[in-house]
């Protein structure tokens, strides 16, 4: 029997009743379904009293989700995606992005598409897009307390009364680099369209195989983004007296004190998209964020005195 998944926004009804009579359709059809909520997928935030709020990435897979899964359906906002694939990814299962969110840059279609999306995946009519993936780890007093998957960025910065920042970042095997900035932005081409883009970063295609470095509000001239290979392991250490804090993805995070090293290393692991049409970055920009528009009317034809 051939098996699917649907991961979902349980916090959201539209998701819920969406959730419910798609694990119908596919039981009608003869597949096996297993069904979670995004909220695994979540890392949570740790506190103060408990700085580390650890949970190993291979844990975070849902009861059913193997690897003879042919596909995945997952309901929600760009949140609900980007905790769905910490889910799915280490088993290389595909997800079709269905949005009841907001702006859904992460999503494929709308809910108003599904049924023709679930004729075209019973068929096998899609095509796959894979998007590199990152892997964070805390390390203290050199043991791994804390890790993520990351599809988009991670962000270490400053705590509300912590003043300016002092970050030293080393890229492989190159010198390290000393930042001053209320915090720095670590994001692959997936998480360029994100905080980092509002940080003044430039726009990565999925395809180019590369990470970027963006400084928070640095206080240098000389302090900008940087553009590196992926392949290039990151380690990033604080020499701020007080604890920062670190967050990956939007949705999970923890505290980083001066003692503490931060590893990024780029995944075995890949987000794997359905693609109900050939994969178009710039019609996407266009669409979600309005890249590339014109914004004078162009004259259809002219006309001579």
């Amino acid at each position: 029997m051939p098996k699917v998944g649907i991961i979902y926004n349980d916090i959201k009804p539209v998701a819920n009743d969406a959730a419910q009579k798609l694990r119908a359709k596919f039981e009608a059809l003869g597949y096996e379904v297993c069904l979670a909520t995004g909220a695994t997928g979540l890392l949570g935030y740790s506190h103060p009293g408990k700085p580390v709020c650890h949970t190993p990435v291979d844990s975070l897979i849902p009861p059913g989700f193997e690897q003879d899964m042919d596909f995945a359906v997952v309901f929600g906002g760009d949140g609900t995606v980007l905790a769905a694939f910490r889910q799915v990814a280490p088993r290389g299962i595909p997800l079709l992005a269905v949005n009841t969110g907001h702006m859904g840059f992460l999503t494929e279609i709308y809910l108003n598409q599904l049924h023709d999306a679930v004729d075209r995946l019973v068929a096998g009519d899609y095509e796959i897009e894979d998007r590199a993936m990152v892997l964070v780890r805390l390390y203290s007093r050199n043991c791994l307390s804390w890790e993520a998957l990351c599809l988009n960025e991670l962000v270490m910065q400053r705590q509300p009364l912590t003043s300016m920042c002092h970050f030293e970042v080393k890229i492989g095997s190159h010198a390290p680099v000393d930042i001053a900035a209320d915090g720095i932005i670590i994001s692959t081409p997936t998480g360029s369209t994100a905080y980092s883009l509002s940080a003044g970063g430039p726009v990565i295609a999925p395809g180019v195989p590369v990470l970027q470095l963006m400084p928070i509000c640095p206080h240098s001239l000389a302090s900008r983004g940087l553009v590196f290979p992926d392949s290039e392991p990151v380690m990033v250490t604080s020499a701020t007296p007080e604890a920062l804090v670190m967050v990956v993805d939007g949705n999970a995070g923890c505290y980083v004190v001066p003692s503490d090293r931060v590893s990024l290393t780029r995944s075995p692991y890949s987000a794997r998209f359905v693609r109900l049409k050939s994969p178009e970055f710039f019609r996407v920009l266009r669409e979600k964020l309005g890249w590339g528009l014109p914004h004078i009317a162009k004259p259809t034809s002219v006309e001579l005195p």
